[in-house]
């Protein structure tokens, strides 16, 4: 864990880069109207319609003030006939008004799921089309997060742009009858509000260095979550106790938030209410003018209604929208994070023109001088690997914990891409293949394989999810590797749902899951499999019937065994021995037993073991 330490502000973003930021606002409303363009045109449309609302129901008060003093003041009986009509029309504008506030407040709910769910599955679209080495870092995990946080953060974004562009229209028609009444007002009421606007827009500031400098720490708060309240880690929170450990890191890490966030709120909210007290005061001293005028009788009582309420509401729309824009300029900076992700491209790309994968194989893939260094590795994860996977061979990796082995074969996958060397197939660089041809060839069962909250059909049929609804070459799979026993045995057989996570979920032992994995390599027609520890949770008995299994399903075609067994390994064709990434010895059984090397010293440690 961590060492707990103050969360620092970080990337401070003055006006300058505000503004700069707001250039991202046109791809962003690209993404809006690709999530929906009718809910993103009608919602601009009743949008205008409500913005031209509250001057029109401004003068029409005024109009009813003003024919309300007339009639009073008349000693003679007059027609009331126009008050009612003007009452009417405010009636049926207030009801208008209503009824807008409601389709705008509906359409942006649900242009807002809509954009959620579309960005969203960009988000998962591009995340699968780069690279297995970048998802393991640390810093594309940072950004990953940032850009799940913005998917569900811009859909406010949305509401307020568009609220903003409403009350903006609205200002435009407010503006023109206080400015023909006198323009110091409206200069009046941008001095008041000024304070207020500079003022939130630097607390936005400090918010938003104060939320992005704490990234990998609310990674680790959500991990910890999961820790301390979750059934896949229970058993070992249990075991060892961990709960204090758990909930007391938990309690320093979010305390220190609490604390940091704390701060900065108290000093916003102070600041906030002396810039309140200013924008008041200047209300105030207009309305105080107005009514001067109106005593005076250079104004009738209607125009007073009708500049107060419009100075009233001109300051409140002035205020939002200052405010609003602190709050927009923010969410575009925050934009950023969401559209740097789609920037990131993969390193691992098809070429234009791919070679068509060998059918069958002829040469074999062929590792030629090949080395890989993880990003910011010191040391190499493999180095001047030189060997052949013939084709129809089975080739054992063997070695200690960190050889390299589980690298090898996710460069063989081409999950990685070589830092140097390179490798062939058929005598040509694997990077000429078509990705997909490739590993739709390729049979892989890893030792970190999924356990997915789904039916046992589909965790088999994952395999080759285009092959979801062929129950025959599921079954068939599930022969290969015994989970056609398992199959028996459940109440709702391959519809059974696995795992706890939902309702009717039954949960499976190590083995279990492990013959379901590895029954996931059957449902293709691979040329190549690769297992990473495939029966390590399966008792010997079980392991033995996989095998025999194993050798008749594949016959004819190339595999590469990672196994601690040298039960297993030794019925590989060949076994490359592995130390610190680099190729040690490589031969059959017999062959390495004979050389008296690491091979012979690894196997007859494990092999004392039974005596």
């Amino acid at each position: 864990m961590k060492k707990e330490r103050s969360i620092p502000i970080v990337k401070k973003a003055g006006f300058k880069e505000r503004l700069s930021a707001l250039s991202n606002l046109p791809e962003f409303f690209k993404l809006v109207w690709q999530s929906s363009p009718k809910k993103t045109f009608f919602s601009f449309f009743f949008r205008i319609l409500r913005s031209a609302m509250p001057v029109a129901l401004l003068y029409v008060g005024k109009l009813i003030v003003d024919e309300v003093v007339l009639l009073s003041s008349s000693t003679t009986p007059t027609d009331h006939t126009y008050l009612w009509q003007l009452v009417a029309l405010e009636f049926g504008l207030a009801i208008a008004t209503d009824a807008l506030n409601r389709i705008v407040s509906l359409l942006d709910g649900l242009l807002g799921d809509s954009f959620s769910n579309f960005t969203s599955v960009k988000i998962m679209q591009h995340a699968a089309k780069l690279d297995l080495e970048q998802s393991e870092d640390s810093e594309f995990y940072d950004k990953l997060e940032r850009a799940r946080q913005q998917t569900l953060g811009r859909t406010m974004l949305l509401s307020q742009i568009m609220g903003q562009i409403q009350d903006l229209i609205s200002m435009a028609f407010l503006i023109t009858g206080l400015f023909t009444f006198n323009p110091w007002l409206i200069a009046l009421l941008v001095i008041t509000i000024l304070p207020s606007f500079l003022g939130e827009s630097y607390f936005n500031n400090q918010n938003y260095s104060l939320t992005r400098s704490q990234t990998p720490e609310r990674r680790e708060l959500d991990y910890l979550r999961y820790l301390g309240a979750s059934d896949e880690t229970a058993k070992e929170v249990k075991i060892f106790n961990l709960a204090d450990f758990i909930i007391g890191r938990f309690r320093r890490l979010s305390d220190q938030f609490y604390k940091d966030n704390s701060k900065l709120a108290t000093r916003r909210s102070l600041w906030g209410t002396f810039f309140s007290m200013l924008g008041s005061t200047g209300y105030y001293g207009a309305y105080v003018f107005i009514i001067l005028q109106t005593v005076n009788g250079k104004l009738s009582v209607g125009d007073l209604t009708f500049l107060a309420g419009s100075f009233r509401q001109l300051r409140t729309l002035t205020e939002g929208i200052l405010l609003r824009f602190t709050t927009i300029s923010q969410g575009a900076i925050y934009l950023i994070d969401f559209l740097e992700f789609f920037e990131i491209k993969p390193a691992i790309v098809v070429p234009k023109n791919p070679v068509p994968f060998p059918n069958p194989i002829k040469q074999g893939f062929t590792f030629e001088d090949v080395g890989f260094k993880y990003r910011h590795a010191e040391s190499w994860a493999n180095r001047h690997l030189n060997f052949t996977l013939n084709p129809g061979e089975t080739l054992a990796l063997v070695g200690e914990n960190g050889a390299g082995k589980t690298t090898l074969v996710k460069l063989l996958a081409r999950l990685y891409e070589p830092t140097e060397g390179r490798i062939l197939l058929d005598g040509i660089d694997l990077k000429e293949y078509d990705l997909d041809d490739l590993r739709l060839n390729l049979g892989v069962i890893f030792q970190d394989y999924l356990r997915y909250q789904m039916t046992l059909s589909n965790n088999i049929a994952v395999g080759n999810i285009s092959e979801l609804e062929n129950e025959e070459l599921i079954k068939k799979a599930a022969q290969g590797s015994m989970a056609d026993i398992l199959a028996e045995k459940l109440a709702g057989q391959y519809g059974q749902a696995l795992g706890k996570r939902f309702n009717n979920g039954v949960e499976l032992s190590g083995g279990e899951w492990q013959k379901v994995a590895l029954a996931r390599i059957y449902m293709k027609d691979a040329q190549v499999l690769i297992l990473d520890e495939p029966t390590a949770a399966l008792d010997a008995r079980a392991e033995y019937e996989v095998f025999q299994r194993f050798a008749q399903m594949t016959e004819g075609k190339s595999a590469v065994l990672i196994s601690h067994r040298f039960s297993t390994a030794r019925l590989a064709d060949r076994i490359l021995v592995l130390e610190k990434g680099q190729l040690l010895e490589i031969g059959t059984h017999e062959e390495l037993l004979a050389m008296h090397g690491r091979y012979a010293e690894l196997f007859n440690l494990q092999a004392s073991g039974y005596k």
